[in-house]
């Protein structure tokens, strides 16, 4: 094979290969299409979560909640008046932090009370009764409130100590100190820290976090 006959086999090998990292690399480089809803799982968001409001909002709202935390019961009925207002663009995800006497306890009855579909019912109405249990490690005007809204307490006292909320708050407490949370309420919404507390804050940054989706 003479010299001119051996560049020109050397040089259709290197095109060849260039041409197949080519391919290769448009194939696996290639932007892949997103996933019409898109599954969280961070220090935020836990596929564990109380979710209220529709899965595919756009706008999600992470909440940092004591159940018996003065604020939080005081600044719910305003998280409410948002859903309400956006009620196909908004969803609260609740994040449980043990600040208080009561507050697992409390936990624990709201979690066995979603096992039993009757998470947000129960909700409001431990809520409503919390000056009466907030200090009250057993959080006895709390069941009372549970049982007036459809709870079935013997069964959520059976439940209550499961292996799975075990878990539930184990995850929680764990991504409360992963976050830095010092008090409650803490607000985020689409992992957007509130650094203005007020149900007016709240509000603008919901409506900008939905101009932005629209």
């Amino acid at each position: 094979m003479n010299r001119r006959a051996i560049v020109l086999t050397i040089s259709a090998v290197t095109i060849t290969g260039f041409v197949a990292a080519a391919v290769l690399y448009q194939r696996y480089s290639a932007p892949q299409e997103a996933p019409a809803v898109i599954q969280e799982a961070s220090s935020l968001v836990r596929f564990h979560s109380p979710t209220l409001g529709p899965i595919n909002a756009p706008v999600t709202i992470v909440e940092f909640f004591d159940p018996s935390c003065e604020s939080c019961r005081a600044f719910f009925p305003h998280v409410q008046q948002i859903m309400a207002k956006y009620p196909k663009d908004v969803r609260l995800v609740v994040r449980y932090v043990l600040f208080h006497k009561g507050s697992e306890e409390a936990v624990r009855l709201l979690e066995s009370a979603r096992a039993q579909g009757l998470y947000e019912p129960v909700l409001v109405a431990v809520l409503d009764a919390q000056p009466q249990w907030h200090d009250d490690a057993q959080a006895v005007k709390a069941w009372e409130a549970a049982a007036a809204a459809g709870l079935d307490v013997e069964k959520a006292r059976a439940t209550m100590n499961s292996p799975e909320i075990d878990s539930i708050l184990a995850k929680d407490a764990a991504d409360v100190k992963t976050v830095g949370i010092q008090g409650t309420p803490t607000f985020f919404v689409n992992g957007k820290l509130l650094t203005k507390f007020g149900p007016e804050p709240l509000l603008e940054l919901v409506q900008s976090e939905l101009a932005k989706a629209r």
